[in-house]
């Protein structure tokens, strides 16, 4: 089915990247469903409803505004509703861009993620398979824990809990392949702007780091051991 796949795409201050996106779905043949989720104090959220308004009669597309939750939060608030509805979810960030390839990337997700509880990530020129900056999992993974990634999060290491969740399943894929292009600062491929400022501060990146230990150090024992059973009982 076309719809058993959201991508989401909690985005801020670069309504620019909502035409790119959808042209990357248009390039790369996607059927995914896919929702940008903007914050109603967002100084472009003008932009955005335009775009929202243009986009209106694609059935791929939707928009949600709401209340600030950062990242992580916007993410979670997203991924948990959605999950009662979909087979299957994946996360982008708004400078991330599918790319043409032979198959489509999202038929690849789907592909892979049919045989059960899993999680897979694509080749995204910056980190490869390092680290999963964008992400798909299989939507009963976010029904199991209540969130997609750790609440206590703010921005940074969502990617760092992802790879170990899929190593506790022993079901994690990497397709080295399918590229779904990181367009970061680090990379020379984005110019830095008050998001990166934020996200890359010296603060969030104590915080958030702190942050990925303690869960790691605590609660990841308890979500390791759901997953496990997740796919013991699938």
């Amino acid at each position: 089915m076309a719809d058993d796949l959201l991508v989401i795409i909690p985005t801020r201050g670069r309504p620019q990247a909502v035409p790119e996106i959808v042209q990357a779905w248009d390039d790369t043949g996607a059927t995914a469903d896919l929702l940008f989720a903007v914050d109603t104090d967002d100084p472009e959220l003008a932009a955005y409803k335009k775009h929202a308004a243009e986009l209106k009669g694609d059935g791929r597309v939707r928009f949600t505004f709401g209340k600030r939750r950062r990242l992580c939060g916007t993410l979670n608030q997203q991924a948990v509703k959605a999950a009662k509805a979909y087979r299957y979810l994946a996360f982008l960030g708004d400078d991330h861009r599918p790319r043409p390839a032979a198959m489509p990337w999202d038929f690849r997700i789907r592909e892979c993620l049919s045989g059960g509880p899993g999680i897979v990530y694509g080749n995204d020129l910056l980190m490869g398979e390092q680290m999963p900056t964008a992400v798909a999992m299989t939507a009963d993974i976010v029904d199991t824990l209540g969130y997609m990634a750790p609440p206590t999060l703010v921005h940074l290491c969502l990617d760092l809990c992802w790879l170990e969740w899929g190593k506790a399943m022993q079901r994690i894929t990497y397709l080295a392949d399918m590229v779904i292009e990181h367009l970061h600062p680090a990379n020379g491929k984005a110019v830095s702007d008050a998001g990166y400022e934020e996200a890359n501060s010296a603060e969030r990146v104590e915080s958030d780091s702190a942050a990925y230990y303690a869960y790691m150090q605590g609660e990841f024992m308890v979500d390791a051991d759901k997953l496990r059973a997740l796919v013991a009982t699938s």
